[in-house]
């Protein structure tokens, strides 16, 4: 009896304190939102269902990973938290599975957590809800995060780009001279081009200024007005007033080499792939037309889906171009392209390497697979899942990976990657004697890709590796656009490495 006693006075200590803790340091209210907002938001899109109260079980680990001599248990209808071995706080689990109920119990133990564990009180409300989120993601997928107010401000600052002129500068000299321009912007439209001098902002000279003070100028909120005095490469002095928008980075980078142009696109953003098929457009009205495109996607790690699947569409007659499956109904999308490309007799070559992920892969696999371009480089991240993101009370957000991605031929981009129809991570040699087979009209890969594309969900981890093996992930190298040239100055070659749509098993 004595005992007993003594764990009850321990345990309404622990629960004062706690009480106490959370109306000063511990923001228990907040916890309380930031848990049921996000129990409600994963439970039912999550890939593979997993209920509610493991899920908070799961997040709860968070407090062992913080201080290793917390620790949280569920026995039957009880959950336990305790701190060598010696109970802090013993509650009954929730009669249902309602995230504000298990949010509340989340919270409650927690709370307890904070006058008993240092490492906790450093932590603090935000650390917790870290832990808490990576503790959970951590057992469902490698994507999944919860990011933090200030981080997720910044996230969707980048999004949606930055009120601005869209223009970059440098220095000439003493000049101010203007390095790019973004296609579609407030600067491109006024008819500023790169190596025009800026002469004056809003009346300010720019002549001895820094760089960084005349971006600072160019920026403001959107939808102001600035008036720019610029002296155009015709030696011509123009002015005109500009209002600020919001201007995504460029994102798609074109530069001739004789006559193959090469689009480098870095991410996909809001603007991508309408600035993709402007310079497909521009490409094809130079007086020489191009003889071939090359898409370069190395080190590209991905970003809005909706950007690949629309820069798929410059390129191929109307078709699947990828699907999306998961729990939720709004998961599920079958992506096509319309009637109508661009370009659609000129060789098209993709370069990739083992950073192309996400987005990139989509819009590689779609290409490869209806047998409209030449896949380049080494075999890809396989990023082939999906995340929906929802803003968190806190001003944080989720990403909860809630679908995955299939490629028209229905093999999954998840964990595969894609494997390129010329492979130049084997060195050399290999690349040489691969690139004489092709000459020759036979293609080297043909029965690597005719396996992987004959992959479905779910692929076991040794058949992933055997399906990556015949082309090893690497970095871009120089090779890539090299082999890229000589397969567009030899079409039989070209023709050899394109291999036709393979019919879906």
């Amino acid at each position: 009896m004595i005992r007993i006693s003594v764990l009850l006075v321990l345990f309404v200590i622990g629960r004062a304190q706690a009480q106490t803790l959370a109306g000063g340091g511990f923001d228990q209210d907040r916890l309380i939102a930031v848990y049921g907002d996000a129990l409600t938001f994963i439970a039912p899109r999550i890939l593979d269902p997993v209920p509610v109260p493991q899920l908070t079980v799961w997040g709860l680990q968070g407090l062992t990973a913080l201080d290793p001599a917390l620790r949280v248990v569920k026995r039957d209808s009880r959950l336990q938290l305790s701190r060598h071995d010696q109970v802090v706080l013993d509650v009954s689990v929730p009669n249902d599975e309602a995230p504000a109920s298990w949010a509340k119990t989340a919270a409650s133990l927690t709370a307890a957590s904070f006058p008993v564990s240092a490492p906790v009180r450093r932590a603090g409300t935000q650390g917790v809800i870290q832990i808490f989120f990576d503790e959970m993601f951590s057992r469902l997928d490698p994507y999944s995060r919860y990011v933090p107010p200030v981080e997720a401000g910044a996230d969707r600052e980048r999004r949606a780009g930055h009120a601005g002129l869209g223009l970059t500068v440098g220095l000439r000299g003493s000049l101010i001279e203007v390095r790019s321009v973004v296609r579609d912007s407030p600067a491109a439209i006024a008819g500023i081009r790169p190596g025009d001098i800026l002469a004056a902002i809003d009346g300010q000279r720019t002549q001895e200024q820094d760089p960084v003070t005349i971006a600072a100028l160019l920026s403001g909120p959107e939808g102001s007005v600035v008036t720019l005095s610029w002296r155009g490469r015709d030696g011509r002095t123009r002015d005109a007033q500009l209002v600020r928008a919001m201007v995504p980075p460029e994102t798609v980078f074109a530069q001739r080499f004789a006559d193959v142009v090469v689009l480098r696109i870095t991410s996909f953003s809001n603007s991508t792939a309408s600035h993709l098929a402007l310079s497909v457009q521009d490409a094809m009205a130079e007086p020489h037309p191009v003889d071939g495109i090359v898409l370069d996607l190395r080190d590209n790690r991905g970003g809005l889906l909706r950007q690949a699947v629309t820069a798929a569409d410059t390129f191929l007659p109307a078709g699947l171009v990828a699907t999306t499956v998961g729990r939720d109904s709004d998961a599920m999308n079958v992506w096509h392209s319309t009637e109508g490309e661009l370009a659609e007799n000129v060789p098209l070559i993709i370069l990739v390497d083992g950073r192309t992920a996400s987005a990139a892969e989509i819009l590689a696999a779609a290409l490869a697979d209806r047998g409209r371009a030449v896949v380049v480089g080494s075999s890809t991240v396989g990023k082939g899942m999906v995340q929906t993101i929802d803003p968190m009370p806190d001003g944080g957000e989720l990403f909860v990976t809630w679908s995955q991605t299939l490629a028209p031929l229905g093999w999954p981009l998840q964990g595969l990657g894609v494997l390129p129809q010329v492979c130049t991570s084997l060195g050399p040699d290999a690349l040489s004697r691969q690139l004489a087979s092709l000459s020759t009209g036979f293609q080297p890969m043909a029965e690597a890709i005719r396996r992987e594309r004959a992959a479905r969900v779910p692929v076991p981890a040794s058949e992933v590796l055997e399906i990556r093996a015949p082309c090893p992930a690497a970095e871009g190298r120089a090779a890539d656009l090299d082999v890229a040239r000589a397969l567009i100055a030899n079409p039989a070659a070209y023709a050899a490495a394109l291999l036709p749509p393979m019919v879906d098993r």
